[in-house]
């Protein structure tokens, strides 16, 4: 798999801290995993979607860039796959480690204009700090809205944008045509 292979993942282009969590998928009966790999890695940021969300300068597919995106994407999963009033302190604790790692530096540029800078000890980093940053901002929008898919089987999650935020799966066209046709199976053969 090169940075050139398509995206095999059924769900891409949800909010970065959204797309890195779905980064794992079901295939068949076994998780598939896009990071298994810094090529897996390579098509992960290079995909339009993701891409378009990362700072600049464009992160290198390299095996510490993919160790900093896993660490950011267990706490992301133990956030978010475990909704409490509480949140579980190891994962609020890890999560913000993979904040600690970079920061916004806010200055005047020579002409006096605000400026924004980004600085990170490792940009290796970045990417994950992204993510991060997403989860967050997220959650400072919508935070009842970032879910995990109904399907009985689906690992895939999902930033519910609908109108009346009753979204259920991850996309109609897998999970939802799924139930919809289990459902109809099952009221065709009760009568």
């Amino acid at each position: 798999m090169s940075s050139s292979s398509p995206d095999p993942r059924p769900l891409a282009g949800e909010p970065l801290a959204i797309d890195l969590l779905n980064t794992r998928w079901m295939s068949g009966d076994r998780v598939a995993d896009l990071l298994d790999s810094t090529d897996g890695l390579a098509v992960w940021l290079s995909s339009p979607p993701v891409a378009a969300q990362l700072p600049d300068p464009a992160p290198h597919a390299d095996t510490a860039t993919l160790n900093a995106l896993h660490e950011a994407r267990a706490a992301l999963a133990k956030l978010v796959d475990t909704p409490t009033t509480t949140p579980d302190p190891a994962a609020l604790r890890a999560l913000n480690k993979v904040l600690s790692r970079a920061r916004v530096r806010h200055a005047l540029d020579p002409d006096g204009r605000p400026t924004t800078h980004l600085e990170a000890e490792d940009p290796a980093w970045l990417p994950a700090w992204a993510a991060a940053e997403n989860y967050l901002r997220l959650l400072d929008d919508r935070p009842g809205r970032i879910r995990a898919c109904s399907g009985p089987t689906c690992i895939l999650h999902f930033y519910d944008v609908s109108k009346n935020g009753t979204r259920r799966w991850c996309s109609m066209a897998i999970c939802g045509n799924r139930s919809k046709a289990k459902g109809h199976y099952a009221r065709q053969h009760t009568r």
